[in-house]
């Protein structure tokens, strides 16, 4: 039983799980319950950037901490806690009307996301590298597309029925609860020999630390969307009629993202592989703001959500072609200068968005910000 227990598929699949209920729904189901949030409670877009903001801020710690020797103990251990500090704190959005609280709940879920991502992703590929079946990592992955669409569902079929706000988080908490119970079952503690110790020589080459800045340009350039295009849609009164499947939408297209990109960069390399996703998520960045019809912000959504999570893999990718250390400090590096790029995105949008009344000039910045993390990925080609 054990040793079936440890089948790559079924590794594959826990991880899946973990990134679902920990990245999909809890950092990301905050984008569908916002309007929600936002009409029930007369939330400004500048508090409502801030909540988010905060979230990050706690990608960001938590990202930190797990580059550093600190953190003693299992993988497994660690992220298994993180899933279940995630549900915690998703269930407590759901009792307080305290924006500080929701400042503070959703900072501690970000160091959670944070501590599923590093942990389940370095255990998870680690143990499928092993096994020689590295390619199931895009199958590990998907469980943040899906995890968005599966949230994005059940939110839209909630509010259709009646439910408020806080039954919308209530729901987000049980469903990342229940996965937790999955996920023991599906990536055991595996008793072998203690493996070499990993280094920690910080080796980072001028091309891994060029990808981690294009990485953080990455992570700014993405987050506005991806917090705000629900309220975007729901503003619009020509496609205010799509909001309750817009993430959805976004959530379908990310599912199968990471196995059409990683079909690309067996093609053209990882690195321009990259590229090519930022300059179209720039596109679909630009064009959700500017081109209103119902055709159009469903292009958007597609080219969104089919790019936005490829680039995570790709850019973890060439961070591990790049480094010289151990898998978790580089993706905890990786992670960290992507939680800077988030933490600046929404609070910088609800802002111009409370001055302005429009989400356009943040999310050319947006655009514009993707464009340049492209460009320097593709420039480590030339080193």
């Amino acid at each position: 039983m054990t040793e079936d227990r440890n089948h790559p598929l079924r590794l594959a699949i826990g991880g899946l799980i973990a990134l679902a209920a920990a990245m999909g729904v809890g950092r990301f189901v905050y984008t569908p319950i916002l309007p929600v949030m936002v009409s029930a409670l007369g939330l400004s877009k500048s508090a409502a950037g801030l909540v988010a903001s905060s979230n990050y801020a706690g990608y960001l710690l938590g990202a930190l901490l797990a580059a550093t020797p600190i953190i003693k103990g299992s993988r497994r251990g660690w992220f298994l806690g993180g899933l279940a500090l995630s549900a915690v704190t998703t269930g407590l959005m759901g009792v307080t009307e305290s924006l500080a609280a929701f400042l503070i709940l959703r900072f501690v879920g970000g160091v959670a996301s944070a501590f599923v991502l590093v942990y389940s992703s370095a255990l998870v590929l680690d143990r499928l590298a092993r096994a020689g079946r590295a390619g199931l990592a895009s199958v590990h992955f998907a469980g943040v597309g899906l995890g968005i669409a599966g949230s994005a569902a059940l939110m839209a079929l909630m509010v259709v029925g009646g439910a408020d706000w806080q039954a919308l988080w209530w729901a987000s908490a049980a469903v990342t609860a229940v996965a937790l119970v999955a996920v023991a079952f599906l990536i055991p503690e595996r008793k072998t020999a203690p493996s070499a110790p990993v280094r920690r020589d910080g080796g980072c080459n001028p091309g891994l630390s060029i990808l981690i800045a294009a990485y953080g340009l990455y992570g700014f350039g993405y987050v506005i969307t991806a917090t705000f295009l629900v309220a975007i849609v729901r503003d619009a009164p020509d496609i205010a009629p799509l909001e309750p499947a817009i993430w959805l939408v976004v959530g379908l297209a990310a599912a199968p993202s990471i196995a059409i990109w990683s079909m690309v960069a067996r093609r053209i390399g990882d690195l321009a592989a990259f590229a090519a996703a930022c300059l179209i998520e720039a596109l679909a960045v630009i064009v959700s703001v500017t081109v209103l019809t119902p055709p159009a912000i469903l292009i958007a959504a597609i080219l969104f959500g089919g790019t936005f999570m490829g680039i995570v893999a790709l850019g973890i990718s060439a961070g591990r072609r790049l480094s010289s250390g151990d898998a978790e400090r580089m993706l905890a590096l990786m992670t960290a200068s992507f939680g800077l790029g988030q933490i600046v995105g929404p609070a910088f949008a609800g802002t111009l968005f409370d001055a302005t009344g429009s989400f356009l000039i943040p999310s050319a910045a947006a655009s514009a910000a993707l464009v340049v993390a492209g460009a320097m990925a593709y420039a480590i080609k030339k080193l």
